[in-house]
């Protein structure tokens, strides 16, 4: 299994970022080649929620379930945890955390996990490195930076 968290500072307030994780139009902002996200299952407290996403790679479109597997929103701290597999070959989670600096800023951290599944896709992960992650971060903070203006 690998990991790999970012962190950065964000210009914007706490809940203009979040709205880019909770809704399908803005996360399309942030993850343009996420083309579905629909609810199957949804719980009142967020956790056990479960969204079919459909992510387009080239002419490719890969179909799966995201589970919500840890949910908070609170004034101050948002965190939104999510599980799926991909290609029945690696397991990921993605944890998105938002923290208030204050008003106008707001900390964001994301930790992704990959876990290949069958022997021959472990030598992937053995090259993988963290660029996506880092653009992953660095879109969000431009998105919301941008739209807070």
């Amino acid at each position: 299994m690998k990991s790999w968290t970012k962190e950065i500072e964000i210009n914007a307030p706490i809940e203009r970022v979040w709205k880019l994780f909770n809704d399908v139009e803005n996360m399309q902002k942030i993850m343009p080649n996420v083309v579905e996200h629909k609810p199957i299952k949804i719980t009142e407290e967020g956790v056990g929620s479960v969204y079919r996403q459909k992510y387009k790679e080239g002419k490719r479109i890969e179909e799966y379930d995201v589970e919500t597997l840890e949910y908070l929103d609170s004034a101050d701290q948002k965190k939104l945890k999510v599980g799926f597999t991909l290609a029945k070959m690696f397991e990921i989670t993605a944890d998105y955390q938002l923290m208030r600096i204050d008003d106008n800023r707001t900390f964001f951290a994301y930790t992704v996990t990959n876990k290949a599944l069958k022997w021959f896709v472990k030598i992937f992960l053995l090259l993988a490195n963290d660029k996506v992650v880092i653009t992953f971060v660095e879109q969000v903070k431009r998105i919301a930076e941008s739209e807070n203006n």
